[in-house]
């Protein structure tokens, strides 16, 4: 099964979404070996809660499933559709349910630090995420796929069904609402110019 996972790596997403409609077993373990991760990492940097964003990877990777069939190649990129699907899933969850507050956001886990570097990059990501969490869904959507997931902002604007002007504007105010959310953290962060 590795050699035929090995041999899938050089196909694309969109191909291999062809393939499993077309009934290729190898193909579908391929592309989720490939893409949930990345799902399950979007989802985890706009809910915050493990378990919520293992869900929204799992009911995105299905909706994939779902719609090989009907996929047409050359109409969007894969990552593209699922970023919009991953996207839409959480903005759902985030509307559903009341804001939490800092306590229940996860620490991350980090085995290669020293004890001091490690709580100060749990501290830097918990204000991060806490910071985060106070901008408008839109523009955290916009903030993560931009700064974080790396994304550019014409695929930013597929994904969000927006304009790359759009995009543009709400990344800026994100990342302003950012820098004033954390300004007064720089110390106690560890970003000291002294």
């Amino acid at each position: 099964m590795d050699m035929a996972l090995d041999a899938m790596s050089e196909v694309t997403d969109e191909a291999l979404l062809v393939l499993f409609a077309n009934g290729d077993a190898d193909a579908a373990r391929s592309l989720n070996v490939r893409l949930t991760p990345r799902v399950f990492a979007q989802a985890m940097r706009l809910l915050g809660n493990r378990a919520e964003a293992e869900d929204v990877a799992q009911e995105a990777m299905m909706r994939l499933w779902k719609i090989a069939p009907e996929w047409r190649q050359g109409e969007a990129k894969v990552t593209t559709w699922l970023y919009r699907v991953v996207a839409n899933l959480c903005t759902d969850r985030l509307r559903k349910k009341p804001n939490v507050g800092i306590d229940a956001i996860p620490e991350p886990e980090d085995e290669c630090a020293s004890a001091a570097e490690g709580l100060q990059d749990q501290a830097r990501n918990t204000a991060l995420y806490s910071a985060l969490d106070q901008l408008p869904d839109r523009q955290r959507q916009a903030v993560v796929l931009r700064h974080i997931e790396g994304l550019g902002n014409p695929e930013i604007a597929e994904i969000m069904d927006i304009s790359t002007e759009a995009v543009e504007s709400l990344t800026a105010r994100g990342k302003r609402a950012l820098a004033a959310a954390l300004a007064g953290r720089r110390d106690e962060l560890g970003y000291s110019d002294g």
